[in-house]
């Protein structure tokens, strides 16, 4: 379960970083939002950005806030009244997170979604594309999920499993739940005092899985069951998790100090784990390439349209195909960004070509190297 010659992952290595913020760590039940702290925590995301890391903030607190705003009790609420509140606090939170990001000249974007958006493959590209843009852009994203329109039916439930599916989403290598409590126990520590936090878990077990109990506070919805099944996500994807207890200021400063927390450690990493997802699929077409775009994909680079000789199958934007060689062979598979319908069309033309032929601007890469196993 722990192991001491475990290696305590340090945040500063990060290429990419997720950080999940809950909404006690937020919003005060009397005094509203908590702008000393968010404007501590933004010290720590403009380090980070100075570092070089990609930073992510997944945020609670939109129906807290709201709440406040409306005067409405805290307790539990109607549907409709809880996305009215999210729809009020929504705005407020994305102003508060612009008001303490600009003066580090850090940009930062809403971007708001639901459980339909990470399980259909189509909106799940779109959103990734547009995660990827955003952070190529220099952009610190600010994600929370779409609660004033989701339904039971498609939410997420809790931003704990949402931070790591836009973990795993992102190719993120580090996660960090902050949250009012500083790490996963034997048992819960306010009703158990002989409760052992761990340092690391090397190995979500059943026997880790039974230990996780439901402590929660009035404002936050998400429990340790929560927190695991995030961890599950997150490290399956090749990502490292820490859960630490995040109201001091400047919680990820500390965290690199040495704070006490539980860090869920990686199987392998973020790339090689979405390289195992795509060969684990059953392809739904081929590409089959010309000898250029053979030697090309040799050297690492993403297939063009103007490698392209024969599209075969039926297959939707997203969906796996087979890349085969001028002898048959098959190299391996691709996500394409390009129905099949799409992909006949462009199929031996460049991609400046593209628009022209489809009528809407496209995306350079038939298949993108980061969605291609060969």
């Amino acid at each position: 379960m722990t192991a001491a010659a475990a290696t305590r992952p340090d945040i500063r290595a990060a290429r990419r970083l997720v950080v999940k913020i809950g909404s006690a760590l937020l919003v005060d039940r009397e005094t509203g939002l908590k702008t000393g702290w968010l404007t501590a925590l933004a010290e720590d995301v403009a380090a980070a950005r100075a570092r070089g890391t990609d930073v992510i903030l997944v945020s609670s607190g939109s129906i807290a806030l709201g709440r406040i705003l409306l005067n409405l009790p805290f307790a539990a609420l109607p549907l409709e009244q809880s996305q009215a509140a999210a729809a009020v606090g929504q705005i407020r939170l994305a102003r508060a997170y612009e008001e303490v990001l600009t003066p580090h000249n850090i940009t930062a974007a809403q971007v708001l979604m639901t459980l339909e958006d990470t399980t259909d493959r189509r909106r799940y590209l779109n959103a990734r594309a547009t995660m990827e843009t955003l952070l190529g852009l220099g952009v610190v994203p600010i994600v929370n999920e779409n609660d004033t329109v989701a339904t039971d039916e498609i939410r997420f439930g809790d931003n704990d499993r949402l931070a790591a599916q836009i973990a795993v989403t992102v190719g993120a290598d580090q996660l960090v739940l902050l949250s009012d409590v500083d790490g996963f126990y034997s048992a819960n520590p306010k009703e158990d005092p002989a409760a052992v936090r761990f340092e690391i878990v090397e190995h979500i077990t059943p026997e880790i899985e039974a230990m996780a109990g439901d402590p929660v506070s009035g404002l936050s919805k998400g429990g340790m069951k929560t927190k695991l099944l995030a961890a599950r996500t997150a490290v399956s994807g090749g990502c490292a998790m820490a859960i630490m207890e995040g109201s001091v200021a400047r919680p990820l400063s500390a965290l690199t100090a040495g704070a006490n927390c539980t860090w869920f450690l990686p199987e392998g990493d973020p790339q090689a784990a979405r390289k195992r997802w795509i060969a684990a699929m059953k392809p739904r077409g081929e590409v089959r390439i010309d000898a250029g775009a053979v030697e090309a994909l040799s050297h690492g680079k993403s297939l063009l349209p103007a490698g392209v000789v024969r599209i075969t199958g039926s297959f939707g934007r997203g969906e796996p195909v087979a890349v085969v060689a001028p002898s048959g062979e098959v190299l391996g598979k691709g996500l394409c960004r390009y129905t099949s319908t799409e992909a006949r069309a462009i199929a031996g033309h460049r991609s400046g070509e593209i628009e022209a032929i489809l009528g809407y601007p496209g995306r350079a890469a038939l298949i993108h190297r980061d969605d291609m196993v060969l």
